[in-house]
């Protein structure tokens, strides 16, 4: 099998190229390696540096799936610049699709956001809720699933819509509140917590790549799925970043009213069995930072990043 995967040198897409390397599929991996790329050189794998929004750049001859992890990450970028969001994570998803059913493809996994239900009150958000997305992310990512869902006669589409994802990664994510947490009390020798009763849903980046290793093994699953098995609120995360390395927790104000929680019963329905807890990527990052392997760098931070670099960069 030969699978696309666009956003393929992202936070996810480093631990997912090397799982489908492993099991002898040929990868495309499409990127404009903003945060680089640190994908090991493979006899199975084609790295192309291209821009989604460049439709008729992206190879998709030959292609049997197309694994879309391309978007601007998380509400903070995605506030940053709109009409780039819009482009990146809404417009490129359209084109892309329509170009995949043009050219006979069969197979589309999507990587939405669990964050797209907006601020929910029941204490099981599963998938058949309605969604009002607050952020301009949340809302193309919505937009998104809907172009898709539009394709269903015409390919399997399979949409998952991720919790926060934790753990270690070779193109880490310093701004996700596990990891986040964790390196605060590993660089500074104290959490900052703010607010704190705010709920995420989390799963480990192992998890959720295994999610996607699952659907391409089961395409009679079909349509949208939630992926998180731990809803914890952010004052619960750091007393559990407490437990290996026991800081100081200091709790100020917020007014962020975001709280996510979901159900991702419908998933483990299908067979889907999560491996590894918040536990497990607190321990791993620990590992990975004593190791001298991971350290507290800018270009971990998304937001601090484009700031920096990308912004500077866009017309």
């Amino acid at each position: 099998m030969k699978i696309l995967v666009t956003g393929a040198c992202g936070y996810k897409g480093h631990v997912l190229v090397p799982k489908l390397l492993k099991r002898g599929y040929q990868v495309v991996a499409f990127d404009l390696q903003w945060f680089g790329n640190f994908l090991a050189p493979h006899q199975n794998l084609t790295v192309v540096k291209g821009d989604v929004r460049d439709i008729d750049t992206i190879p998709l001859e030959g292609v049997d799936c197309i694994i879309h992890l391309s978007s601007i990450a998380n509400d903070p970028c995605g506030d940053l610049n709109p009409k780039l969001t819009w482009e990146v994570s809404a417009l490129a998803t359209m084109q892309l699709a329509d170009r995949a059913k043009r050219m006979g493809i069969k197979r589309f996994i999507y990587a939405s956001s669990g964050s797209v239900y907006g601020v929910k009150e029941e204490p099981q958000v599963t998938e058949d809720l309605e969604l009002k997305p607050i952020s301009e992310y949340n809302k193309t990512k919505m937009v998104g699933e809907r172009v898709l869902l539009s394709y269903q006669d015409d390919m399997v589409v399979q949409i998952v819509r991720p919790a926060t994802v934790c753990g270690y990664s070779p193109r880490m994510r310093l701004d996700v509140s596990v990891n986040l947490l964790t390196m605060q009390a590993l660089s500074k020798g104290k959490i900052t917590v703010f607010g704190g009763d705010q709920v995420r849903p989390n799963i480990h980046i192992d998890d959720i790549t295994d999610v996607y290793l699952h659907l391409i093994d089961h395409p009679e699953v079909t349509g949208v799925y939630n992926a998180g098995f731990e809803n914890i609120s952010i004052k619960d995360i750091a007393r559990l970043v407490t437990k290996f390395i026991p800081v100081e927790i200091a709790v100020t104000e917020s007014n962020d009213p975001r709280s996510y929680r979901i159900n991702s019963d419908k998933l483990l329905a299908t067979g889907y069995k999560p491996k590894k807890t918040v536990e497990d990527a607190i321990r791993e990052i620990i590992e990975q930072h004593h190791g001298g392997i991971l350290k507290d760098e800018d270009h971990f931070y998304n937001l601090r990043w484009m700031e920096k670099t990308v912004l500077a960069k866009v017309v």
